[in-house]
C-alpha cells in the first residue's frame, strides 16, 4: 500500500483554497522518493498496483454481497490526462457484472430540460456496486464557466455571476451529501496533468497511427484556455471538496503513478467499511440441510 502520508498530500483539506501549482505533476512528491530513484519508485508503483488490482476484485466481491454501499468514483482531468487509462488498468481484475462504467458528453436536448445534475442522477450505481463517472457534473462547473456560451439558455435568471456559480456548488454539496447519507461513498479525482505532457501526448496521438482516433481538432483548441480551465479547477475543488466526498489531486504526467494512486485509494476505502458476509439464520440453515440431504439422496 502507498503510505498514509504520501496520499493525505493528494488530499484537497475541506474549507483550504487550492492552488493547482503547488502539486506536484510528476513522480518525485517527496525528498524520500527522490532519492529512491525514478526507477525504483515506478517499480514500487507497478507491484502497489498489481496487489490493489487483486485486492479490489476481493473486496467488490464483498461490497457486493454485504448490499449496503454503492462506490461512485469520479474522474475529471484535462484532456489526455489519463483517464480511459486509468479506468482500465485499476479495475482490470474487478468482476464486469459489479461495476459500471459511463462517459459524459455533450448533452442532449433531453438533458438540457432537466437539472444539471439529472443525467448523472440516472447513472448512478446501485447497492454492492461499483460506478465510474468518466467526466460528470462537474462539467457545469469547469467547461460551462469557461465556455459560458454553452450554459443553457432555458435557465431562469440570474444566470450568470459568481452568486450562480456558488449555488452551484452549493447544489452539488447538497447532493453529494444525501447520496453519502444514504449509501454512496464518493471518491474524486482530479489527474492533474502538467500542459507540456498534454503537447507531447497530442503529439503522440498525431505521430502514431493506431492513436490518431483518439485526436480532435477540439483538443488543441481547448488547450488555449488553459489557465482558464485551471482556474475553474481550484474553484470547484475548493468549494466541493468536503469530509464526506474528498477531492484527490493525483500526479498525471506519469501514467504508472495516476494509476497506483486511485487503485490505492478506491481499495483502501472499500476494505475500510464494515463490510461482511450475509450471515445464515437458523431457518436459512435448516433449508439449506434439506437441499443438501435431497441432492445427496438423488
Amino acid at each position: 500500500m502507498i503510505p498514509k502520508k504520501i496520499i493525505e498530500r493528494f488530499r484537497v483539506p475541506p474549507g483550504k483554497s487550492l492552488h493547482l501549482k503547488d502539486h506536484d505533476t510528476g513522480w518525485a512528491q517527496t525528498k524520500e522518493l527522490k532519492e529512491l530513484g525514478k526507477h525504483t519508485v515506478k517499480q514500487r508503483a507497478q507491484t502497489v498496483l498489481e496487489k490493489n488490482i487483486q485486492n479490489l476484485a476481493e473486496a467488490q466481491q464483498l461490497l457486493y454481497a454485504d448490499n449496503r454501499y454503492a462506490i461512485l468514483v469520479i474522474l475529471q482531468a484535462m484532456d489526455a490526462a489519463g483517464k480511459d487509462g486509468t479506468i482500465k488498468h485499476v479495475m482490470s481484475g474487478v468482476n464486469p457484472q459489479g461495476c459500471q462504467v459511463f462517459s459524459f458528453k455533450q448533452p442532449s436536448a433531453e438533458e438540457l430540460d432537466h437539472n444539471f445534475l439529472w443525467r448523472c442522477m440516472k447513472r448512478l450505481p446501485e447497492r454492492g456496486r461499483i460506478g465510474i463517472f468518466n467526466r460528470s457534473y462537474y462539467e457545469d462547473v469547469l467547461v460551462v464557466k469557461v465556455h459560458p456560451e454553452l450554459l443553457n439558455p432555458h435557465l431562469p435568471p440570474p444566470r450568470r455571476g459568481k452568486a450562480f456559480w456558488k449555488t452551484r456548488y452549493q447544489d452539488i454539496n447538497a447532493f453529494e451529501r444525501h447520496l453519502t447519507r444514504n449509501g454512496t461513498v464518493i471518491l474524486k479525482f482530479f489527474l492533474h496533468v502538467s500542459k507540456e505532457e498534454q503537447k507531447q501526448r497530442f503529439l503522440d496521438r498525431l505521430n502514431e497511427a493506431e492513436k490518431n482516433w483518439k485526436f480532435s481538432a477540439s483538443d488543441v483548441a481547448e488547450r488555449a484556455f488553459w489557465d482558464q480551465y485551471q482556474q475553474a479547477y481550484e474553484e470547484a475543488l475548493t468549494a466541493t471538496s468536503t469530509r464526506w466526498a474528498p477531492w484527490y489531486v493525483v500526479p498525471a504526467d506519469n501514467k504508472w503513478v495516476t494509476r497506483a494512486v486511485v487503485a490505492d485509494v478506491v481499495t483502501t476505502t472499500i476494505r475500510s467499511l464494515d463490510l461482511s458476509y450475509p450471515k445464515v439464520t437458523a431457518q436459512q440453515r435448516r433449508a439449506l440441510d434439506d437441499a443438501r440431504r435431497q441432492l445427496m439422496n438423488e
